[in-house]
């Protein structure tokens, strides 16, 4: 898993404010100290400097995805990673189509639930949580339905922490004449999402995930040709892509009030990962995040639900040990009194918790983490991290 990389070398990590803790969570996240002051000037929505900021924005984002074609926009839409995820499935999924959900975690059932909400015909390959769709799986569900019109995968599902392989499931999507929408909500600005090597017609992000923002919007990145053709489509006045991006066409506002001052942070944010040298060195150091705090996870005695070869530099699930004495909710309060915020799990199958990878961390923080976690356990009495056998067992089982 090492990474290699000097691509992230001149770049400099910033360290919370005194009494802020490192968020070890797939977002928010730690923000860098610059990013939190461009929320101290207040902006007119409609004034000139605001139009300016956005329309920067969304082409500082359009940069990252390789479009030499000039064949997309980026629409930015208030609210949660989760608004915009259901703006893009209620914008370009048109009333008669129907969708085949790649599932593999919780959000990937959130969009089946979506679908459901509005009223979107749609099928599941559901592969429980920790294994990948395939593109041979897809190819196959495509033959044998006609009826399909869309593909719609999560690139990497954080409830698990696995990084499900884009660019074959797009391939057989796309070999077999139908359209590709892509929830990179957690993956896009550190992992490769280029367009002249991924076909989609669509994906969507937010503004606290890879760019290391603050929450308060999402963006989807579309075709225009699909942008386009959704007139129509959302029954949502809110959530509407298409009428968004009109607008901001015609006018350069927002159709609502925007988040002035997250708007603001993210411009800042875009800066930075500029200077870290883009997506490449983002990813190059969130891999590094994950393989010191992994190897060191590991050698205290933690399981991974995942093996290797799907680990994403995102997120990593862990194992809960089956030792007695340990118990989650002391472990979680003994890793914030030493600075660190983790995540609970969210596995169907197995008690788990979740380190991050992503945000204002470098390998020199993750060490502290993970001796951070050695001093809980030895507070809590756990002599010993390994998971239940029945975990790896139910693990081994579906993995096979």
């Amino acid at each position: 898993m090492e990474a290699k990389s000097n691509l992230a070398s001149s770049f400099s990590i910033e360290s919370p404010r005194l009494g802020e803790p490192f968020l070890l969570t797939p977002g928010p996240l730690t923000t860098a100290y610059s990013v939190k002051q461009k929320m101290l000037c207040d902006w007119g929505s409609w004034d000139a400097d605001f139009r300016d900021l956005t329309a920067q924005m969304r082409s500082e984002l359009l940069s990252l995805i390789g479009d030499t074609k000039d064949e997309f926009d980026c629409v930015p839409m208030q609210g949660s990673g989760t608004f915009a995820v259901e703006a893009m499935l209620w914008s370009f999924l048109p009333h008669n189509s129907k969708t085949l959900v790649l599932s593999n975690g919780a959000y990937g059932s959130r969009i089946v639930q979506t679908l459901a909400r509005i009223g979107r015909n749609h099928v599941v390959i559901d592969k429980g949580d920790y294994m990948p769709p395939r593109g041979n799986e897809v190819a196959a569900a495509l033959e044998a339905d006609p009826t399909i019109t869309h593909v719609v995968v999560v690139h990497c599902e954080t409830s698990s922490g696995i990084l499900n392989p884009i660019k074959e499931i797009a391939d057989a999507t796309y070999s077999a004449g139908r359209k590709l929408l892509i929830d990179s909500m957690s993956a896009f600005g550190a992992i490769p999402l280029d367009m002249t090597e991924i076909r989609c017609e669509a994906f969507v992000s937010s503004a606290n995930k890879c760019i290391e923002g603050v929450p308060g919007f999402g963006f989807i990145i579309a075709r225009k040709s699909e942008l386009r053709t959704s007139k129509g489509n959302c029954n949502s006045l809110s959530l509407d892509v298409h009428d968004q991006w009109v607008n901001m066409e015609n006018t350069g506002q927002w159709r609502f009030t925007p988040p002035t001052h997250v708007v603001a942070a993210f411009v800042e944010a875009l800066r930075l990962h500029r200077k870290e040298g883009g997506v490449a060195g983002r990813g190059a150091r969130y891999t590094r995040n994950r393989d010191v705090m992994v190897e060191g996870m590991r050698t205290l005695g933690f399981e991974t639900l995942l093996k290797d070869r799907w680990l994403s530099p995102i997120i990593v699930t862990f194992f809960n040990p089956a030792d007695p004495a340990f118990e989650f909710g002391q472990f979680y309060q003994l890793m914030k009194e030493s600075g660190f915020i983790i995540y609970p799990g969210k596995l169907t199958v197995a008690d788990s918790f979740r380190v991050g990878c992503i945000g204002q961390m470098d390998e020199h923080v993750m060490r502290r983490v993970v001796a951070a976690a050695a001093d809980a356990l030895k507070q809590m009495g756990v002599r010993d991290a390994c998971p239940p056998q029945s975990a790896l067992s139910e693990r081994a089982k579906l993995a096979a």
